[in-house]
């Protein structure tokens, strides 16, 4: 089932760019749902649908991730691989936005499984640039997939 009413789900540490990247996505035309989760662990209780967030109705699961590589208690790719690893989150899209330019950082990521690396650009106007092109393709253009909620059902049917 893909919901184009699933939000942008944000996992950021720095409330500084959580705030920029809001603003930069509003300036680009990008009217999209956000969450926000600020460490791994938070994130990780999001996605799993733990307390606070147990209530799929206001807390769905995204349809794409904005994912950032170094984070206090724990690695982007940390949980890239956790979510890599469960049937029902391995479909969702994953966006690194670091500000990391170090190819072992890059290679890693794309070997957890991230599915595009964007270096955080420091001048705002730069940063609204990049979402609005990010907008474009994985909003507009690109086509998701089904997202695997029933997946612990048999696959007989029993």
């Amino acid at each position: 089932m893909t919901n184009d009413s699933a939000p942008l789900l944000i996992v950021e540490d720095d409330p500084n760019d959580i705030v920029l990247v809001q603003r930069a996505l509003r300036r680009a035309g990008i009217e999209l749902a956000t969450r926000t989760a600020e460490n791994v662990a938070q994130a990780r209780a999001y996605l799993s649908g733990e307390a606070p967030f147990h209530d799929r109705l206001a807390n769905p699961l995204p349809r794409l991730i904005l994912l950032d590589l170094k984070m206090p208690g724990g690695s982007g790719i940390d949980l890239l691989a956790w979510m890599r690893n469960r049937p029902e989150l391995r479909r969702i899209p994953v966006v690194m936005l670091t500000s990391s330019h170090e190819q072992g950082d890059v290679n890693r990521a794309y070997d957890a499984g991230c599915n595009s690396y964007l270096v955080k650009p420091v001048a705002f106007e730069d940063l609204q640039e990049m979402l609005t092109v990010f907008g474009q393709y994985w909003l507009k253009h690109n086509t998701h997939p089904e997202l695997q909620v029933g997946m612990r059902r048999s696959s007989t049917g029993a």
